[in-house]
């Protein structure tokens, strides 16, 4: 059956309900219908009402299984995205550091360029002057071969005195030596040039080698980089995709929870009106039997509340942030720390009308006082009663948990006075 069609269902059946309570109220008013038959309907509405909340719970129990799944979704494609968002970051990084490296060592190949290019000037300039030096010398050599040419001879024997021989012989010898000094220089600046040179041609093909490697690197980073951004682009599209079910969900889950507290309000007040046309009845078979009537009862519910487990008020009744929806709202009851498995307790004698999964209150039990007063039991692990039972106060009906929405083990206990949340601090006993 479709939603559509168990909405149409759950309508009509709603009328014919308000109907048929319409035609027995009608009928009650005129005295056409007995006190026990009055107690029937109520029996029948009552049962009547327990099927919507069957039905209310496991539709909720449908969507809740939808929405873990949906959550556990929302979960991975969050983390997915976080992880491409940090891969494409450090990428980034990455790419800012290459890009620096390559600028750092165009500037260094540029330097020694320039460094060569000085370099091959001085070199240049070395073997230019060391050329004209061999050329120097070789003229000298073939003027001495062919025309006998003895000037360092003739310098000396034209002295005047021996003391002019001696000076000239020196400053002879000091000019060859000075003119063998010259040459040995310019060589041993060729040898050195011609070494910075061939270094400085190494340095530049090594230099260069590494800058096509580092503009490779670049390349590969700016596709990997062009290659995570369309990976992020999708997987943001998927969170959100996956958060907006999530929040469609979150807000069926609500509307059907909200459907269900009105089904449970509705079975509290029918089984106010039950117990009082049973006491009715009693006092009507009492009277027509010649017995003094029992006394009329008033169905206002219990002043006192035992606790419903041991342990301390680890959150009050008020308004709070949420630990773990991080929400600022109000908290209806109060949370008592105790450890898993301990055992709840019946706060008054009543009737259970609900025990099963309510939502974010995970397994629930809630109990029926009269009076339209009812008592919550929420986050247990077991659940010991069942619907319809009636309990006694102080009697075990949970063992204390975590499920729904919690942070640990603890209790969460709830006074409702005609479906409204009261502080349960003050009725304790």
């Amino acid at each position: 059956m479709s939603d559509r069609d168990r909405g149409v269902s759950s309508r009509s059946l709603v009328r014919a309900i308000a109907v048929a309570a319409l035609t027995v109220t009608t009928l009650q008013t005129f005295g056409a219908i007995p006190l026990d038959a009055r107690t029937s309907h109520h029996a029948v509405v009552i049962a009547s009402v327990g099927n919507k909340i069957r039905t209310q719970q496991a539709e909720i129990d449908a969507t809740h299984k939808r929405l873990n799944e949906k959550r556990s979704q929302l979960r991975f494609a969050q983390t997915r995205a976080q992880d491409l968002h940090n891969q494409l970051a450090q990428t980034a990084r990455d790419i800012s550091h290459v890009t620096a490296t390559l600028d750092e060592l165009d500037a260094l190949v540029d330097h020694n360029k320039r460094k060569l290019a000085w370099n091959e000037i001085q070199l240049n300039a070395a073997e230019a002057t060391l050329a004209r030096h061999n050329s120097a010398l070789r003229r000298r050599l073939v003027d001495a071969y062919e025309r006998g040419d003895m000037g360092y001879v003739n310098v000396l024997l034209s002295s005047t005195s021996f003391a002019d021989f001696v000076e000239r012989w020196d400053d002879i010898r000091f000019l060859i030596a000075a003119n063998q000094k010259t040459v040995r220089t310019r060589r041993s600046a060729e040898r050195n040039v011609s070494h910075a040179r061939r270094r400085l041609q190494g340095e530049r093909a090594s230099l260069e080698v590494s800058l096509q490697r580092q503009q490779q690197a670049k390349y590969h980073l700016a596709a990997l980089a062009s290659e995570r951004v369309q990976l992020v682009n999708a997987a943001d599209a998927q969170r959100r995709n996956v958060s907006f079910q999530v929040a469609q969900l979150e807000e069926l889950s609500a509307s059907q929870e909200a459907q269900l507290e009105r089904y449970i309000r509705e079975r509290q007040r029918e089984e106010a009106a039950r117990r009082l046309a049973e006491a009715e009845a009693r006092r009507r078979a009492a009277q027509l039997a010649g017995r003094a009537a029992p006394p009329t009862i008033s169905d206002g519910g219990p002043s006192a509340f035992a606790w419903p487990a041991s342990g301390p008020i680890t959150d009050p009744f008020g308004m709070r942030m949420h630990p773990v929806t991080h929400q600022w709202k109000m908290h209806n009851g109060l949370d008592i720390g105790a450890p898993m498995g301990a055992t709840i307790v019946a706060s008054a004698p009543g009737k259970i009308i609900y025990s099963g999964w309510e939502g974010g209150y995970g397994n629930t039990i809630i109990i029926d006082h009269g009076g339209a007063t009812s008592t919550l039991y929420g986050h247990c692990s077991q659940l010991f009663v069942s619907e319809g039972q009636e309990v006694a106060r102080g009697q075990a009906i949970g063992a204390v948990g975590s499920t729904g929405i919690s942070t640990g083990p603890h209790l969460h206990f709830e006074i409702r006075i005609n479906g409204v949340a009261v502080d349960p601090s003050s009725k304790l006993r």
